[in-house]
């Protein structure tokens, strides 16, 4: 299994990430592995995936800060 450094700060927030991406896989038509291997996956969708993943993520954060009065 691979060594992943990164953390998440939130807790609650791993599992709104996984409905995402498995969202955002089904929008692109990419299959996710289902047994969490991610070694056989193509890595242009890997890449597709990410980058939209983190477009979307990008777009939310970007409401919120529109909606407060500074």
């Amino acid at each position: 299994m691979a060594n992943n450094r990164n953390q998440i700060v939130v807790q609650n927030a791993r599992a709104a990430l996984e409905q995402m991406k498995f969202e955002i896989a089904q929008e692109l038509g990419i299959e996710i592995p289902q047994d969490g291997y991610y070694g056989n996956m193509l890595t242009r969708d890997a890449g597709r995936l990410g980058g939209n993943i983190t477009r979307r993520l990008v777009q939310m954060a970007e409401q919120q800060l529109a909606g407060r009065r500074f």
